[in-house]
């Protein structure tokens, strides 16, 4: 006969969160968790809404202030596990939320904050028409400002002043470093200030004030690979393991087809349509382009997909290797794909991104004939002055236009 075993504690106090505990539990288990972690995560929850219920405050609202409290608490008399601090932090947001296990974001979900925030990305997504991938980099750059000027204080916008904007996006240039991210965070910034004032918070033109960083078109030159190191990248996966297979084909689309991080990321199982063998990829403004499915692409997708993709309810292509088995985070875990390869092939590239192979396919289609027209239909550029930068790499043809040195070969 089996024998249930329930904690001791939680057998005398039946509060507020501990019923939660076992329906987190099966959450866990539901996004790929193993058993061994979804036991030790159990176990510290059920402590935590123990520790919760016992102080007096039922059906108040817990945050995550508590779970400082509680660790701090814990971790003088246990051994402090890694973890333990995201896994409580998930379980409040589970609680209180919608029932529904989600990763703690930097602004807590009950804080005004993070509610203006939610409204500032639907209004990009219904108003705008920005793809996911901006509305992600949007919503980050703007997180900061909201937390480096208001703290856990409320959000008041009409005491926003210029000062307090010009002053953050000089402390963010200097760590972002990268003039075109830190040109994205101060577009962000400015679409959030028209935000502000289209909802009648902000009365100036407070988006004026946001300085523009110096970032002149035309004034690099693309940094590529040789194809024979993709092909030395593309070796180097491991394609007898699932992570292996997934890393393959995801580094075939982007050397193949060009796509960008996020494109990536959002790609859907309803985007590969096999019959007509093509691949659909959505852009902003519910834009969606074409391109046809190579061969080996189509081969390494369907690889993934039949014997490595994990078991997921999301609809992306790619899952993430470990749980939760959900979609990847965003454009950053593509890129970290992609430096881990570079590394494995022992590729010194100039550049360890994932833009590194769509540039290294626009080089490599112009040294084999392709015209700057063509370049820009299979990289979707809506504008063709953004594709004249390849030009640069035309050796051949800039040797023709270039005039003679005075005086003489040197």
């Amino acid at each position: 006969m089996n024998r249930v075993f329930e904690h001791p504690r939680a057998r005398a106090h039946k509060g507020f969160l501990l019923p939660f505990a076992a329906l987190f539990a099966e959450q866990l288990r539901a996004r790929g968790y193993a058993p061994g972690s979804v036991k030790a995560s159990s176990g510290l929850v059920k402590d935590f809404a123990v520790w919760f219920d016992q102080r007096g405050f039922e059906n108040s609202i817990v945050s995550c202030v508590d779970v400082t409290e509680y660790l701090a608490e814990r971790w003088r008399r246990r051994r402090r596990r890694r973890g333990d601090a995201f896994t409580l932090r998930s379980f409040v947001g589970f609680a209180v939320g919608d029932g529904i296990a989600t990763e703690p974001t930097p602004l807590a979900a009950s804080t005004p904050a993070r509610q203006l925030l939610q409204q500032f990305e639907q209004y990009l997504q219904c108003e705008r028409g920005l793809a996911a991938a901006s509305i992600r980099l949007y919503s980050e750059a703007v997180g900061r400002f909201l937390a480096h000027t208001f703290g856990d204080r409320q959000v008041r916008l009409d005491e926003l002043g210029a000062a307090e904007v010009v002053r953050f996006v000089q402390v963010e240039a200097a760590r972002l470093r990268h003039a075109k991210r830190a040109k994205v965070m101060t577009t962000a910034l400015r679409s959030f200030l028209r935000f502000g004032r289209y909802r009648g918070e902000i009365v100036g033109d407070l988006h004026a004030c946001v300085p523009t960083v110096a970032n002149w078109s035309m004034a690099g030159i693309p940094r590529t690979i040789l194809a024979s190191q993709v092909d030395r990248l593309l070796a180097s996966c491991d394609r007898r393991t699932a992570n292996g297979r997934r890393d393959h084909a995801m580094l075939l689309l982007m050397a193949r087809l060009g796509l960008r991080a996020g494109e990536v990321v959002d790609l859907q199982l309803e985007d590969l349509d096999w019959d007509e063998g093509v691949i659909r990829i959505r852009g902003p403004a519910q834009r969606c382009d074409q391109l046809p499915l190579p061969a080996d692409v189509g081969a390494a997708l369907a690889e993934y997909l039949h014997e490595a993709r994990p078991a997921s309810s999301a609809r992306n292509v790619f899952i993430r290797a470990r749980a939760p088995r959900t979609a990847l985070r965003g454009p950053s875990a593509v890129s970290c794909v992609v430096a881990r390869a570079l590394q494995r092939a022992g590729i010194d590239a100039p550049t360890k991104g994932a833009h590194l192979l769509r540039h290294s396919l626009a080089t490599q289609m112009l040294g084999g004939g392709a015209s700057l027209a063509e370049i820009a239909e299979i990289l979707r550029h809506r504008n063709p002055q953004t594709t004249t930068i390849y030009a640069k790499v035309d050796l051949a043809s800039l040797g023709a236009l270039a005039l003679p040195w005075p005086g003489g070969a040197r």
